[in-house]
């Protein structure tokens, strides 16, 4: 029976390692007051900016071992403003988001990669309007205290999402790159 001690204390560290890890990870939160997801476009070669007011993310990410990370990214697409009533009216009709059929865009990852100095590329599947497409968003981490904010800019074509169909689809109305700048405010990320 004493040859099992060892054992059993080995598997015990183990668990609790395992339990340790686990909590950290489930301790990642976004901080929505910190945070902002906002999309840039041109309309009539005038630059038009938005927000959208709310979204969530799921974070499971070590910056020591970033190929095990995984983050989820969700956005309440009827959140988005324009600034403008009369533009943010037009926002979840079927022409542009359609929110009422597709409320929410998502990102997941499927990869992490870091690159050094606390940049990383992350790739995953980008979903808008239910179309899918792959992704490959450049990120940069920075930290000030407990806090952790996950930066970058990913440029989409919106007609490849079906966003401004019909009349909207002319591009030399409504732009078809549109800039996707965000800052997520996260805790419970370890070093970097």
């Amino acid at each position: 029976m004493t040859h099992l001690v060892p054992h059993l204390r080995a598997a015990s560290l183990l668990l609790l390692a395992a339990a340790s890890a686990a909590a950290v990870h489930a301790e990642q939160k976004l901080l929505p007051a910190q945070s902002d997801i906002a999309f840039f476009s041109k309309q009539m070669g005038v630059a038009m900016e938005g927000h959208f007011k709310k979204f969530d993310a799921q974070i499971a990410f070590d910056p020591a071992k970033p190929e095990t990370g995984k983050i989820a990214l969700s956005v309440d697409i009827a959140s988005a403003t324009l600034g403008a009533p009369e533009m943010d009216g037009e926002l979840p009709k079927a022409t542009w988001f359609n929110t009422a059929k597709f409320p929410q865009a998502t990102f997941q990852s499927t990869s992490i990669k870091g690159l050094g100095g606390g940049k990383f590329e992350v790739s995953g599947k980008l979903a808008i309007k239910g179309n899918t497409r792959d992704a490959i968003v450049p990120v940069t981490l920075t930290q000030s205290g407990a806090t952790t904010t996950a930066s970058g800019v990913l440029t989409i074509k919106r007609l490849a999402f079906k966003i401004g169909e019909n009349e909207w689809a002319d591009t030399s109305v409504v732009a078809d790159d549109v800039q996707i700048k965000f800052k997520l405010a996260l805790s419970g990320v370890g070093k970097l």
